[in-house]
């Protein structure tokens, strides 16, 4: 499945007018990730990301946003870098930390909506 997400990423590319953006990178490796959501009662509607990075960061990266597309933006918030490794079927230990790249920056962009929307309420 990682391999799958690399070769064919789902929901990639800018998003214009994103009403939540969260940027995470990933000093050990020098991969980033931005990520761009679209809510509309309180549920992800529209999410798309740039990534800069390895094969694995494509792939968890894509990952996280299928996981996230539909969900309330509280669940999506309790998304982990498990449920994105185990979705994926697995990834090799040493590529383990992308997962961290996708659950971060989804958590930053939900802060940001929550705050643009005067609805804050930022879980750390």
């Amino acid at each position: 499945m990682a391999i799958e997400h690399f070769m064919c990423p789902r929901n990639i590319g800018n998003m214009v007018n994103a009403d939540g953006e969260g940027t995470f990178g990933d000093p050990e490796c020098g991969d980033s990730l931005t990520v761009f959501i679209k809510a509309e009662n309180n549920i992800i509607k529209e999410i798309s990301y740039l990534v800069f990075g390895c094969p694995g960061s494509v792939a968890t990266s894509s990952m996280t946003s299928v996981l996230a597309k539909g969900k309330t933006l509280e669940e999506a918030q309790k998304i982990t870098e498990e449920d994105v490794i185990e979705a994926l079927g697995g990834l090799p230990e040493h590529k383990r930390h992308c997962s961290l790249l996708g659950v971060q920056a989804l958590r930053k962009a939900i802060d940001d909506y929550n705050i643009k929307s005067k609805n804050i309420n930022i879980n750390k």
